[in-house]
C-alpha cells in the first residue's frame, strides 16, 4: 500500500495531481485546498490513502496528516465517499471540521458539493464522539475534551448551573454565548480555547468572560 509520495508535480487538474516519482506517475486524487499548495514542476510531499476495489485503486493526496485523518475520518460516515470527503475538506480545514462536529454546527459541511441539510446532521451524528480524532481542536487532557459536543437546544448558562442537568462548564458558557447573538461554532472555539489556557476548574463564568473577550478581538 502506498503512504506517501515525494516527487514532482507532473500536471494538475480540478480534482487530481500526477506526481512524478522517480520517473513513474502517480495520479492522485485531492482536495481542492491540497491542491491549491502545489504548482507543476514544483517538488511535493503528500500523504496518501490508498483505496483498492476490485475496478480500480484509486490514490488520495493531502498536503498533512491532519486532513488525511480527516478523511479517513469522514469515509466511515454512511454516505460520505470519497468525493463528498475531498468536497468537505476543500472548503474546511481538519481544525474548522473538527470545530463544526463538536459544536453541531452544518453550516461548514453544506458549503461542500454534494452535501446537503440530511447529510450533514448525519455527518455531525455520527462523528460528535471523534472529533477529538482529528487533533485540531483539543489537546490531550484539556478541560472539556471528553464532554464538549455542544447540541442546539442545549439550555443557557444559568438555567443548566441551577438545575444540574450534568452540562460540561464547555456546553454552559457555550449556550451563554449563543443566546448572546454569537454563532455556535465561533462560540464554541472560543470556549475552547478558554477552557485550554484555564485548566479544569475554569468555570462557566470564567470561561464566558474569556471567551467575549478573545470574541471582540477577532
Amino acid at each position: 500500500m502506498i503512504a506517501r509520495l515525494k516527487g514532482l508535480i507532473d500536471s494538475l487538474g480540478d480534482d487530481w495531481a500526477v506526481i512524478d516519482v522517480n520517473g513513474v506517475g502517480y495520479l492522485v486524487f485531492c482536495s481542492g485546498r491540497t491542491l491549491g499548495t502545489l504548482a507543476v514542476g514544483e517538488a511535493a510531499v503528500l500523504e496518501v490513502e490508498t483505496h483498492v476495489r476490485e475496478d480500480h485503486i484509486h490514490l488520495y493526496g493531502f498536503a498533512g496528516k491532519g486532513e488525511r485523518d480527516a478523511f479517513r475520518l469522514l469515509t466511515t460516515v454512511q454516505g460520505v465517499g470519497a468525493k463528498v470527503a475531498l468536497a468537505i475538506l476543500s472548503v474546511a480545514t481538519p481544525q474548522v471540521l473538527a470545530q463544526a462536529i463538536a459544536a453541531g454546527d452544518k453550516a461548514p459541511l453544506v458549503r461542500a458539493s454534494g452535501v446537503g441539510p440530511k447529510l450533514a446532521s448525519r455527518i455531525l451524528s455520527e462523528l460528535k464522539d471523534k472529533a477529538t480524532v482529528l487533533g485540531a481542536v483539543f489537546q490531550p487532557g484539556a478541560a472539556g475534551t471528553a464532554s464538549a459536543t455542544v447540541t442546539a437546544g442545549h439550555p443557557a448558562a444559568g438555567e443548566g448551573a441551577a438545575a444540574g442537568d450534568g452540562g460540561s462548564p464547555v456546553e454552559d458558557a457555550t449556550s451563554a454565548l449563543v443566546n448572546l447573538g454569537y454563532r455556535r461554532m465561533e462560540a464554541f472555539a472560543a470556549v475552547a480555547r478558554a477552557a485550554q489556557a484555564q485548566g479544569e476548574a475554569a468555570g462557566v463564568s470564567s470561561l464566558v468572560t474569556a471567551a467575549l473577550k478573545d470574541l471582540a478581538q477577532l
